[in-house]
């Protein structure tokens, strides 16, 4: 069954099963038995979801595919809510859960920021994205999100999917990102020092933290923490930035 596609969700369904039982594997947990999907479209995900847990919250933003879809799980514990999960409330889910889904690239940071940032966290948040965003993540040059991303959650890579595995093909490859949220590590104050950090990503760090202390100052603070002054705001991983916050702020 192929739907017509949604362009302005970015939707692509993802079409091998054997690829949506790894994933559904990969997203389970013993301890937890509720499962809230994200973008369920024509459910192809849901039905691998549907054998390892015991429900599944699925949240879709098209009326339409909302409507469709609890008739291809007659007799399951399948509920469907027609909602953007950027205002979903998970607060509502009472009992230990998990998130997975097949999200849309455009909102994937949103998704991420949503998810990890709730205050029931989930148990396991397992995600198909873009793959380049996933590495991003992963990476050891760091970015706003995957400092954001590390600092509430452990990350491990999961599967790659290969475009030509959706209907219809995107232009790019996709894959899965696996994390198992925790409390953040660090305060909302260190973020509002990285944002700066990063608001000339290219540039060298020591530049874009000029507003905050000459930059005599800043080489001698560098000096001390061992960093290069040469660094652009890739280079330094979570608990270095915390060492620089706390030393400039």
């Amino acid at each position: 069954m192929v739907a017509k596609n949604n362009k302005s969700l970015g939707q692509h369904w993802l079409k091998n099963r054997e690829i949506l039982e790894e994933i559904a594997d990969s997203s389970a947990v013993q301890i937890a038995e509720t499962c809230v999907e994200i973008g369920p479209g024509l459910g192809t995900l849901t039905s691998s979801l549907l054998k390892r847990f015991k429900k599944v919250i699925a949240v879709e933003f098209d009326a339409r595919l909302a409507e469709n879809l609890p008739k291809s799980f007659p007799g399951k514990n399948l509920e469907v809510i027609n909602e953007d999960i950027l205002k979903f409330d998970f607060s509502k889910i009472k009992e230990p859960y998990v998130v997975a889904g097949n999200i849309p690239y455009y909102i994937t940071s949103p998704i991420i920021e949503k998810v990890l940032t709730t205050e029931n966290l989930p148990k396991k948040v397992v995600l198909l994205m873009q793959k380049e965003v996933a590495e991003r993540i992963l990476d050891e040059k760091e970015s706003g999100l995957s400092l954001f991303v590390k600092n509430r959650a452990d990350v491990k890579p999961g599967i790659l999917v290969p475009k030509e595995e959706f209907t219809p093909q995107p232009k790019v490859d996709s894959a899965v990102l696996i994390m198992t949220p925790h409390a953040p590590k660090y305060s909302d104050e260190l973020f509002k020092f990285i944002r700066l950090a990063f608001v000339s990503p290219r540039k060298k760090l020591i530049h874009n933290l000029n507003p905050l202390k000459p930059k005599e100052e800043l080489i001698k603070i560098f000096g001390e923490l061992g960093i290069d002054v040469d660094s652009r705001p890739s280079d330094l991983d979570l608990d270095t930035y915390f060492a620089l916050f706390s030393a400039i702020m």
